[in-house]
C-alpha cells in the first residue's frame, strides 16, 4: 500500500492517500469516515494560509495576514502559507508541499471527485502557486523566504497580530539555489497537470515557470542556503540540489513529454546520484525516490 505524506518539517500534514485508496474498495469498515479524515486533512492547510483570505474559506478564526509582506524588497508577496505554528514563509518545504498535493491530485483525482474534496484540494494547491507566481517575476529571480525563524520564535503571536520584521529573501544568478528552483519548478509543472482539465490557461502559465526555475536551477548552481543563510538553522539542503535537478526534470518531463527532460535525467542520474537504489528517505529534502518511483514509471509504460 502506497502513503503520500506531505510533509513540511514543521509544518507537518497528510493528505491521506490511504484514505483516497480504501475508498475505491467497496467494503469499508464503518467505523473508519476516511472521507472527514481526508476533509479535515485538506482543511489543514487553509489555516495556514497566509495573506488575504477568500470569502469561501473555512477556517474561519483565521482572518487576513501578511499583507505586506515583500513591501520592504519592492516586491508583492503576498500570501503562501505559514510553516506550522511559525509566521515565517520557507520557500523550500511550501514548494514540496505543493508538490505533493498536486502528485496526489494527479494519482487520485477521480477518488477526491468522488470524496467530494477535489475542488477543496485544487484550492489548496493554487494557493500555493499564486505564491509562487508572485515570487517569480524574472526567469532567473526566485523570492524564496518571507520572515525570519530566529525573530519570529522569540515572539509567540497569530500571524494576524505580527510585529516581528517580514524581510524577504531571494536566489539569483549571484545567489544560486538550484534546489529551491528545482523544488519550485516541480511544483509548477505537477500542478500543471493537476489544472489540466479545468484551468488550461493557468496550466499552461505554470508550466511555463517551471520550464524557466528549471533551466534557472541548472544554469547557476548551487545550494540555497548558502544563499538564503538564515534558513539553515531551519531548513538546511543536506542533501544538495543534485535530486532536485533530477526531480524537477522528471515532473517536466510528466507534464511536458519532451523528450529534452527525460534524456536530462537518463544522462545525468549517475553523476547527480539518481542511481543509489539504497534510500532510506523521501522527505522536504531528499527527493530521490521521489524520481526512482516517476522513471520507474515510465519504464512500466514503455514496456
Amino acid at each position: 500500500m502506497l502513503l503520500f505524506t506531505v510533509k513540511m518539517g514543521g509544518l507537518a500534514a497528510t493528505l491521506i492517500v490511504t484514505s483516497l485508496m480504501l475508498l475505491q474498495r467497496v467494503q469499508i469498515c464503518a467505523c473508519f469516515d476516511y472521507r472527514d479524515a481526508l476533509e479535515k486533512s485538506i482543511m489543514f492547510y487553509e489555516a495556514q494560509r497566509s495573506g488575504r483570505l477568500p470569502p469561501n474559506q473555512r477556517v474561519t478564526w483565521r482572518a487576513n495576514s501578511g499583507l505586506e509582506d515583500g513591501k520592504t524588497a519592492g516586491v508583492d508577496l503576498e500570501g503562501g502559507y505559514y510553516d506550522a505554528g511559525d509566521n515565517v514563509k520557507f520557500g523550500m518545504p511550501m514548494a514540496y508541499t505543493i508538490t505533493m498535493l498536486s502528485w496526489s491530485t494527479v494519482a487520485y483525482r477521480k477518488e477526491l471527485h468522488n470524496a467530494r474534496q477535489l475542488g477543496y484540494v485544487l484550492d489548496a494547491i493554487k494557493w500555493g502557486t499564486d505564491y509562487f507566481i508572485k515570487a517569480h517575476p524574472e526567469p532567473n529571480l526566485l523570492w524564496g523566504e518571507v520572515g525570519d525563524g530566529n525573530t519570529d520564535h522569540e515572539c509567540w503571536q497569530r500571524p494576524e497580530d505580527m510585529t516581528t520584521p517580514r524581510p524577504a529573501y531571494r536566489i539569483d544568478p549571484r545567489n544560486p539555489g538550484s534546489d529551491l528552483a528545482g523544488e519550485t519548478a516541480a511544483a509548477m509543472a505537477a500542478a500543471s497537470i493537476a489544472f489540466r482539465d479545468s484551468d488550461a490557461s493557468y496550466s499552461y502559465s505554470l508550466l511555463n515557470h517551471a520550464r524557466q526555475l528549471f533551466s534557472f536551477a541548472d544554469t547557476y548552481r548551487g545550494k540555497y542556503d548558502n544563499s538564503i543563510q538564515v534558513a539553515q538553522k531551519y531548513y538546511a539542503s543536506k542533501s544538495g540540489y543534485t535530486d532536485e535537478l533530477l526531480w524537477s526534470a522528471i515532473w517536466l518531463y510528466e507534464a511536458t513529454g519532451d523528450e529534452y527532460y527525460l534524456a536530462y535525467v537518463a544522462n545525468n542520474a549517475a553523476a547527480l546520484g539518481g542511481i543509489n537504489w539504497s534510500m532510506t528517505e523521501f522527505s522536504w529534502d531528499v527527493k530521490f525516490a521521489g524520481v526512482q518511483v516517476l522513471a520507474s514509471k515510465v519504464l512500466w509504460n514503455h514496456a
